[in-house]
């Protein structure tokens, strides 16, 4: 019971991050915001790693570099998805093989063992996690091959993170979200400095790579967004904000993920694989929730149903 809690409260921690990481990216640039975001995790990680303690081990910091290097994939699968579309298609199927492809290796490969009412419950959160997941408003229309690989990709890349994260030892602490955190944050960080070099090359200052462009999306470290909310092309009055609050935006979306992940930590060191990836990909309700009550916007019906399915999801497994 404790598993599937902690795993539903991390869901909606990072659905939290992805609504705070889509309102950074109205200001700054995506990539930009990743990086921030990745930094300010390492920062908050960095500070509670020694009052939890922990192992710092071979393997353990080895599987915090694979993690944090899935992560980076995943990002930019999840750009390239965000490039191609539609979105309306490839969110809700980027969140099902997020959480489908752990599930199978917790029940197939690591051998998880549930009662029915816990496999009855994985279907209702499949299902959930597509309704949550479900963009409003937008046109159906047939997605390319390619987009589907990538929202696939970056499902994938998800879920690998859980299963890699799920091979640390239970005495290692935090250990392996702070190397993988260190990892994701160097890879975007020197991202970001080689945009600014090539952007002096051509003549334009180095700060031009916070401008905003492209779809303003940002995604957390972990390799989640706000596509609900992610607008396309250049808001030239974006521009002339001032990117003051946008930075603090940044900074509290990755404190909310690195909080999400140690929830996640936890999920899986008190339970099984299988129920807390179900469980953890309805991670866009969080953001739906955030939605509803800071921009006012209205959840349409499918969301509730969806909402609604996440919670009869969770008291399933919870007994699982």
């Amino acid at each position: 019971m404790l598993s599937a809690l902690l795993a539903l409260i991390g869901a909606v921690v990072y659905g939290s991050a992805d609504f705070l990481g889509g309102l950074a990216a109205r200001r700054l640039r995506s990539i930009v915001v990743t990086a921030v975001a990745a930094v300010a995790g390492l920062a908050g990680l960095g500070l509670v790693q020694p009052l939890v303690g922990g192992r710092w081990t071979t393997g353990d910091v080895g599987w915090g570099v694979v993690g944090g290097l899935i992560s980076v994939v995943g990002i930019a699968l999840l750009y390239a998805c965000l490039a191609i579309g539609p979105m309306s298609i490839l969110s809700p199927l980027t969140a099902v093989v997020s959480a489908v492809a752990p599930m199978l290796w917790g029940l197939l490969v690591k051998g998880d063992a549930l009662k029915p009412v816990g496999y009855a419950g994985l279907a209702v959160a499949l299902v959930a996690v597509v309704l949550v997941g479900f963009i409003p408003g937008e046109r159906i229309v047939r997605p390319h091959a390619r987009g589907l690989a990538m929202a696939t990709g970056a499902g994938l890349a998800i879920g690998a993170f859980l299963i890699v994260i799920d091979q640390t030892s239970v005495d290692s602490g935090l250990v392996p979200l702070v190397v993988s955190r260190a990892t994701s944050g160097i890879v975007t960080v020197a991202v970001v400095a080689v945009l600014a070099l090539l952007a002096l090359r051509r003549g334009r200052p180095a700060r031009s790579v916070l401008e905003p462009g492209g779809a303003r999306v940002g995604a957390t470290p972990s390799g989640r967004a706000d596509l609900e909310h992610a607008a396309a092309g250049v808001d030239a009055s974006a521009q002339r904000r001032p990117r003051g609050a946008a930075w603090w935006w940044a900074v509290g979306c990755g404190i909310a993920d690195a909080a999400a992940n140690v929830l996640m930590l936890l999920a899986l060191r008190a339970g099984d694989l299988a129920i807390v990836s179900a469980l953890t990909a309805l991670y866009p309700a969080g953001t739906i929730l955030l939605a509803a009550v800071v921009l006012r916007e209205r959840v349409a019906r499918v969301q509730w149903v969806g909402l609604a399915l996440a919670l009869t999801a969770g008291g399933m497994l919870a007994v699982a």
